[in-house]
């Protein structure tokens, strides 16, 4: 596994509501970095400095995911798990009665 990798990926409502999964720390670092001036804030700033300090291997990527994480869920951008998501779907196909 590559160093700036996560365990987990986290899964983000990107660019017109559509699920991405933030798989590294340099995903996550594109994030921040493209987020609107107008709209960075503490939780912003604290998220970018840890990706660029995991980048510099000055922290442990799983420590920025957790920030960045935090980042995503303050700015309502966590997406819904999407394996549930995609069972949950699957049932509903399987049965002529759930619309």
């Amino acid at each position: 596994m590559k160093p700036d990798m996560f365990r987990e990926p986290v899964f983000i409502l990107a660019g017109l509501g559509f699920p991405a999964e933030v798989r590294t720390v340099m995903d996550a670092f594109r994030h921040l970095v493209e987020w609107p001036a107008s709209q960075r804030d503490t939780a912003h700033s604290i998220a970018l400095k840890a990706c660029g300090a995991a980048l510099r291997g000055e922290i442990e990527a799983e420590t920025a995911r957790g920030l960045f994480a935090a980042f995503a869920e303050k700015h309502d951008l966590l997406a819904p798990d999407t394996k549930v998501i995609t069972a949950s779907r699957r049932g509903h196909d399987r049965d002529p009665h759930v619309r």
